[in-house]
């Protein structure tokens, strides 16, 4: 029989004491960092940051992408990509709870319990790092172009600004946004956006059809050679990957849903996503399949350039787009403000303050900002991000860890629909960013900086 003398009590209890000191601690943590400290959201805040997430810019530049698809590919392509990314959310979806007691928060928590607590970082935080900073990048430059697009349109005889201008005054609203705390703390502008896209993407087909389909307008190709048509046709697979863009930051979405073992977060998230797709293809398929149609092969990389009349349409759709892509360049922003700043509190040891959030973030704006202003070029931008980290992080990496974690059986109905996807995504991911970067470099030609 043991016996335990005064000195194991002392330090059991010394022990205790510690353990609970780090829990306190790791509980304060969480109780800061803007994905766990507020997990009161309903069904509906799921609906409308996934369709701020997904519907963003990307869905002006669909005519474009159809232009250079070609009617046949590109329709293939446009419903393949929006059941196979259904397909992969609804993956995400039920992963985030796979195991009883935890809950997978983050992207890369996920990637860390499929591949290992290293490997998983490797693989998922810098691809889902290259996704969200390069929205931010991206929604920078669009949030600049329609400010100047509504400013052109109303007051045509006003002395021309430079674009960097207004991608500053973008910027200046992100300046006092970005220190909302949480996800649930910008549902009411996540919401404004989710109204908006539904907008914009109604006034950009509405008024395609309003306009008729143009004098000689020709559904043939644009480029000229057949090297420049491939090339292309490889930058409209990234502008499609670009569009269904919304996987990085569902997990963290769904983090903020209160969850129960007898009500678990996957019903109300999934409630939300179901509405959220619906809403999406209500944008995607009239915006893409009209604008082609209207405008053929002359449409621009975003169809509201190409509707030019009646003006107070079009600027009250860029405005639209620009309350938009405010939303959404927050709901990106926050899972890199949450990394930025578990990094400084966890890694380097920070306390977790009010000044330090407030540098953090707004030395993450002014990079973005600056980043943007330097490389404006919209439609290669979307083609290369598209492709180069869109497709893992939404195609196949939710397949990946799927086949990974639960381990269907070889040749089944699972198996083959997730190798499938792994398969196409590869495809997406290899070959969309070498017609983007081509763009970039056709667009550096011809640019000077920060004109």
């Amino acid at each position: 029989m043991s016996t335990q003398g005064p000195g194991d009590h002392n330090y059991n209890q010394a022990n205790s004491q510690v353990d609970d000191e780090a829990l306190a601690k790791k509980k304060a943590i969480d109780d800061w960092l803007p994905i766990t400290s507020s997990r009161n959201a309903k069904w509906w805040y799921s609906a409308f940051h996934n369709v701020t997430a997904m519907v963003g810019a990307g869905v002006l530049s669909l005519p474009y992408a159809m232009a250079n698809l070609g009617w046949g590919p590109g329709v293939v392509i446009l419903v393949l990509s929006w059941v196979i990314t259904l397909y992969t959310l609804w993956q995400m979806v039920e992963m985030h709870e796979m195991v009883p007691g935890r809950r997978f928060d983050r992207y890369h928590e996920l990637g860390q319990y499929a591949f290992g607590e290293k490997l998983g970082l490797y693989i998922v935080v810098p691809q889902q790092i290259i996704v969200e900073v390069g929205v931010c990048i991206v929604y920078m430059v669009t949030g600049g172009k329609s400010l100047k697009k509504f400013h052109d349109t109303v007051c045509s005889s006003c002395k021309d600004i430079k674009l960097t201008y207004f991608i500053m005054i973008f910027a200046s609203c992100h300046f006092v946004l970005s220190h909302l705390p949480n996800f649930n703390s910008i549902s009411g502008v996540s919401l404004a956006a989710a109204v908006m896209s539904l907008s914009y993407s109604t006034v950009g087909w509405a008024a395609s059809v309003h306009r008729g389909v143009q004098p000689n307008v020709d559904y043939g190709y644009k480029a000229k050679s057949t090297g420049g048509a491939v090339l292309n046709f490889f930058t409209a697979l990234g502008d499609v990957a670009f569009a269904y863009a919304g996987h990085n930051v569902v997990l963290e979405i769904q983090a903020t849903i209160p969850s129960t073992p007898e009500k678990p977060s996957k019903g109300p998230m999934w409630k939300g996503v179901i509405v959220a797709y619906i809403v999406v293809a209500l944008c995607y398929f009239p915006v893409a399949l009209i604008g082609y149609w209207v405008f053929g092969n002359s449409v621009e990389d975003n169809i509201l350039i190409s509707l030019e009349k009646p003006a107070w349409v079009i600027a009250m759709a860029n405005m639209f787009v620009v309350v938009h892509v405010i939303g959404s360049y927050q709901i990106y922003a926050m899972p890199v403000f949450d990394m930025l700043e578990t990094l400084m509190v966890k890694k380097l040891n920070f306390k977790p303050s009010t000044s330090l959030r407030f540098i953090v973030r707004n030395l993450y704006v002014a990079f973005t900002m600056f980043t943007g202003i330097t490389f404006p070029f919209f439609g290669g931008l979307l083609g290369f991000f598209g492709g180069f980290a869109f497709a893992p992080t939404t195609y196949f990496l939710p397949c990946i860890m799927w086949l990974a974690i639960y381990k269907p059986k070889r040749f089944s109905l699972s198996w083959w629909s997730n190798w499938i996807c792994i398969v196409l995504g590869m495809v997406l991911m290899i070959l969309s960013p070498i017609g983007g970067l081509r763009t970039i470099i056709i667009s550096a030609k011809n640019y000077r900086f920060y004109s």
